[in-house]
């Protein structure tokens, strides 16, 4: 990677948010992203920036690739979680043997879905699995080539493991049962598969997931890419959100000028103190959530950098932290948003559709404030997490 390869991705980005954002009201009635906008991102070189160099990928570094979504998300809050989805699970498929990876990143740069909520089986058989179950909230999958599922799967002892398979998203079928206030244009399916068969290589422990610890893969991994799973995922999830937060205070800054406060005597509400302030703290709000997240960008690298695992502490501290990051970024966009008068409301004003998908991602469940805070503040306190996704 270098600094002309990423500074060329961000500019192509840049270039195409004006479009992201035009196309945001159409998206969102549609339930689903045009192809337009996967056509941009596909040719700005979004969908190489996690691919190892040795299939033609980009291999950008957790800051680079947080860089571009939140880029994306000043222009569209659905087209940034997708491009999130599958730009980690792309990460996440880097974890899998070299046969698998040959198989998923041959024939150039891909899309991946999934998630890790083990609603499904993996049972046994001859040369690997076959897999039977159903996935709710299955983000991107309408355009995915590969899907990432955990499962459960019957030891011989009769004890229960959780494993993660990927395979073609051909092998899935998908509902249309994506109808939202927030997020609508992000086509978050239920999908299903019965009866599919999955090779052996192409199903890895949860375990090896999470600590990188993943048998089967012989090429070199680039020093400094291996972010430990849950970590990573906070991370690049706070960055679509506060490039969501960084657009419409942008788009709350364009509309200002020249706009009255009805029933007043304030002609131009720029004038007006209340707006000045309800700006500068909608500012800082933003400012502060984005210095967050820089330690936690900077954690990440300097354990990636050294090969390290970090302490649970640390892996605590990083989901207190982005949480908290999003409910800044949140809140300035509450913020704005009260302040935007009653026009505001509009579905031509893409104001209010980034105030709703600000409110709806914030209750993802990897993001949850509550649940984050609780985690980091049993840490805190000495106690353990009790929780397996650090």
């Amino acid at each position: 990677m270098t600094d002309i390869e990423v500074g060329s991705v961000l500019e192509a980005v840049r270039d195409i948010v004006p479009t992201l954002r035009e196309n945001g009201q159409r998206a969102e009635e549609n339930r689903w992203i045009p192809e337009e906008n996967i056509d941009l991102m596909d040719k700005a070189g979004v969908f190489r920036t996690a691919m190892p160099r040795r299939f033609g990928g980009l291999d950008f570094s957790v800051e680079d690739q947080c860089r571009v979504l939140s880029e994306i998300g000043r222009g569209c809050g659905s087209t940034a979680w997708l491009a999130m989805v599958w730009v980690s699970s792309v990460g996440l498929a880097t974890l899998y043997p070299d046969k698998a990876q040959e198989e998923i990143f041959g024939s150039g740069p891909v899309r991946i879905s999934g998630g890790f909520t083990p609603s499904g089986t993996l049972t046994p058989t001859e040369g690997g699995y076959v897999l039977d179950g159903t996935w709710r909230f299955n983000s991107g999958c309408r355009a995915a080539d590969w899907n990432i599922t955990a499962a459960l799967c019957e030891r011989p002892d009769g004890s229960h493991g959780e494993l993660i398979a990927i395979l073609p998203m051909s092998e899935f079928s998908i509902a249309d049962d994506w109808n939202t206030s927030s997020a609508a244009a992000t086509g978050s399916s239920t999908t299903t598969a019965k009866g599919v068969f999955v090779p052996e290589h192409r199903v890895i422990g949860y375990g090896d997931a999470i600590f990188n610890t993943t048998p089967g893969r012989d090429a070199e991994v680039t020093p400094g890419r291996r972010y430990r799973l849950f970590s990573y995922i906070m991370a690049v999830c706070a960055a679509a959100y506060l490039g969501v937060a960084r657009g419409a205070y942008e788009l709350f800054l364009e509309r200002v000028p020249g706009r009255g406060i009805t029933y007043t005597n304030w002609n131009d509400q720029a004038q007006h103190p209340l707006t000045q302030i309800q700006v500068a703290t909608a500012a800082n709000k933003l400012s502060a959530a984005e210095g967050l997240q820089s330690q936690i960008l900077a954690l990440l690298q300097e354990r990636a950098d050294a090969d390290a695992e970090p302490a649970d502490a640390e892996k605590a501290d990083v989901r207190g932290k982005a949480a908290f990051a999003i409910q800044l970024a949140k809140e300035a966009v509450e913020i704005l948003y009260n302040a935007g008068g009653a026009s505001v409301i509009q579905r031509s004003v893409p104001l209010q559709r980034f105030h709703r998908d600000a409110q709806g991602l914030a209750l993802h469940g990897m993001l949850l404030l509550s649940t984050n805070l609780e985690v980091q503040g049993r840490v805190l306190l000495g106690l353990d997490p009790e929780t397996p996704f650090l």
